[in-house]
């Protein structure tokens, strides 16, 4: 299987973890994207400009950049009750050792368990996600998203791989835009911050259900 695969096999995986409740019932081990190299990452994912492109998604509200060639697959979040429920990703990978990834999903979960408290629904996001990657946290932000409830955060496994991801909370559906990289060095910033600034939501007059 060629890298870019493991990786977004991997993404897949963080995309289910990002809204589980339980901490039971579904494992897998920590990331395994990249080489595992703690000092560097390839000459090409340190290299070339990323090339992006816009994609529009009006039946799931939201515009994004992202890498071409961007591929949809579906992966099962487990709910409260033991069962599991389908979560859609859009990835793409520009390079052997890069992917970008967004997910969302109406009601998920993690927010029904909150009582679609935002700050609540959130953290446990942010928890589930770190809990399954078996990544640490290296730092957190809490500024809201062009006004909506939002978490940035970064984290590293035992191998170097890096995490970025930010949740964001837009009515009653949850987004969440990934970043992953085999090494802080392969990491440019300037391609999470366009990745993250990207995103537009198109229909911002969503509101939360009732609880």
């Amino acid at each position: 299987m060629k890298r870019w695969q493991v990786i977004a096999l991997t993404a897949a995986v963080i995309a289910a973890g990002a809204y589980l409740y339980y901490y039971r019932g579904f494992r897998f081990g920590g990331l395994h994207f990249g080489s595992g190299d703690k000092g560097g990452g390839s000459s090409e994912s340190r290299g070339a400009a990323i090339q992006w492109q816009s994609l529009t998604r009006p039946d799931v509200g939201f515009r994004v950049d992202m890498p071409p060639d961007a591929k949809e697959t579906q992966v099962p979040a487990y709910n409260e009750a033991g069962g599991s429920e389908p979560i859609t990703m859009l990835y793409s990978s520009p390079d052997s050792d890069t992917v970008f990834a967004i997910t969302w999903a109406d009601n998920p979960p993690v927010s029904r368990v909150n009582h679609r408290l935002p700050e609540l629904t959130l953290d446990q996001a942010r928890d589930g996600m770190l809990a399954r990657t078996r990544t640490t946290l290296m730092r957190e932000s809490k500024n809201p998203a062009n006004g909506y409830p939002s978490r940035d955060i970064t984290a590293r496994n035992s191998e170097g791989g890096i995490l970025d991801a930010r949740f964001l909370l837009i009515g009653d559906r949850l987004y969440t835009l990934m970043a992953l990289y085999p090494s802080s060095n392969a990491r440019r910033e300037q391609d999470v911050t366009r990745f993250y600034n990207s995103f537009t939501a198109l229909h911002p007059d969503t509101t939360l259900p009732p609880a």
